[in-house]
């Protein structure tokens, strides 16, 4: 494996929003700042067809706001290659990241890599996917005044989230079971909404669209094996949420799930490993609570660089007297 000569201050893995915000406080704050990304700068809001939620826009495409927000990132000077990170290694003061045939050098490492949505796999998931499809009820509902959605899901997040739906939509939660898995405080305000009606024991096969735009589903009884088409303007997919931590599991940072474990100062167990945004053990995943980690992290990360050459400045001192 080909190791770079330069060591980096900073090393950002993942351009999200929270990852460009913190490659952009990092550089900011005059630290060598690589930013790191397997794919095209932005993450999801590249696959957000509006963003009508973040500050400073009434509405915005979500590439357009990718591109400036990159735009703005690298004007102080921060580096940017492409990569798929495989693993960190902790080698005393200094962290190694191994991505593709490559490695990095750096003093701390800020994770952004995110989490993704688990997929139904059903035919029209993909094609529909923001013209119709969604997984973000406070992304998108506001598109479907008026409108018939169907929610995909029993747990916490598709019930309370399809109850959000009501204020825009009437919804139907089409669920496997013959009962929700969602705590029963979030079930009550979804049985008492009578803009929510239910789909028991079933699945959602296919999704239907005519080209353009979802038009309706395609769901399947369990029981009965009885096919039913149901005409619907949008159909919202919470069957799971997974983040993208698989190459930092080894590292002792994640809970059970995954999910990386992280204090107020996006600080996890290790020194010097910051982690931000989706990836991070946290309620709400919105672009605008990612740019805020990316700060945070941003700036603990100079404090953190700013300690650590006041350490090594003081041993040399004492190494120096010892002499």
């Amino acid at each position: 494996m080909e190791q770079t000569e330069k060591i980096y201050d900073v090393i950002v893995i993942g351009a999200g929003p929270g990852g460009m915000t913190a490659a952009l406080y990092a550089s900011r704050s005059n630290l060598s700042t690589l930013l790191l990304e397997r794919g095209i700068p932005g993450g999801e809001m590249n696959n957000t067809a509006e963003v009508e939620n973040y500050p400073g826009f009434k509405s915005i495409l979500g590439p357009e706001l990718a591109e400036r927000m990159y735009e703005s990132t690298m004007q102080f000077g921060a580096e940017h290659v492409y990569g798929d990170v495989k693993r960190i290694v902790v080698d005393g003061d200094y962290r190694i990241i191994e991505a593709g045939k490559k490695s990095y050098k750096t003093r701390a490492v800020i994770i952004a890599t995110g989490s993704y949505h688990r997929k139904l796999g059903v035919p029209g998931e993909e094609q529909y996917n923001g013209r119709g499809v969604s997984y973000c009820a406070v992304c998108d509902g506001a598109f479907f005044k008026g409108k018939k959605l169907a929610v995909v899901g029993g747990g916490d997040s598709a019930v309370e989230e399809g109850t959000y739906l009501t204020q825009f939509a009437d919804v139907n939660i089409v669920h496997r079971r013959d009962e929700l898995r969602a705590q029963k405080i979030i079930q009550d305000r979804a049985f008492k909404n009578e803009k929510v009606s239910f789909t028991w024991d079933s699945f959602v096969e296919e999704i239907k669209g005519d080209g353009q735009k979802v038009t309706g589903v395609v769901i399947k009884n369990k029981n009965t094996n009885e096919i039913t088409e149901k005409a619907v303007d949008g159909v919202f997919i919470y069957v799971g949420i997974l983040p993208q931590s698989d190459a930092f599991r080894d590292l002792g940072i994640t809970d059970e799930e995954g999910w990386i474990i992280t204090n107020e100062h996006m600080e996890t167990a290790i020194p010097g490993i910051f982690a931000i945004g989706d990836v991070r053990q946290k309620l709400l995943r919105q672009i605008t609570t990612a740019v805020g980690d990316g700060g945070e992290a941003g700036n603990r990360a100079f404090a953190y660089i700013e300690d650590l050459h006041d350490r090594l400045a003081a041993a040399e001192a004492a190494a120096e007297t010892a002499d």
